[in-house]
């Protein structure tokens, strides 16, 4: 199973960023997928879940009405957008389809 995250760098406050992540080996068709995040010093924490068909999403709070997250079963890929990003946005974004992990890509957002 390899899941690969892409799309981050850094952006200004109030700036977009759309995140990807491919995923390969495993039926990615028949699996819920979610993002998570870990900000420096902080513990890991959930943000987005898509449902394996794309119809149910969840959100954490701190990201409800700025960001979504989406999927293509085609292309084996879920996406995050991210849009109206703040500082506290500021993490390393991870790929996760249980049990396992992506290696994740880092979001930084400064002026």
């Amino acid at each position: 199973v390899q899941l690969v995250e892409s799309g981050g760098g850094l952006v200004q406050p109030g700036g977009s960023l759309r995140l990807s992540c491919a995923a390969s080996g495993f039926t990615f068709s028949s699996y819920a997928m979610s993002w998570y995040r870990q900000a420096p010093g902080k513990e890991r924490e959930f943000v987005a879940l898509i449902s394996s068909g794309g119809r149910s999403t969840d959100y954490a709070d701190s990201v409800k009405g700025r960001f979504t997250i989406s999927r293509d079963n085609t292309k084996n890929t879920v996406y995050l957008q991210m849009n109206s990003l703040k500082p506290d946005d500021t993490a390393v974004y991870y790929c996760r389809s249980p049990p396992y992990w992506g290696q994740g890509t880092q979001v930084t957002v400064s002026s």
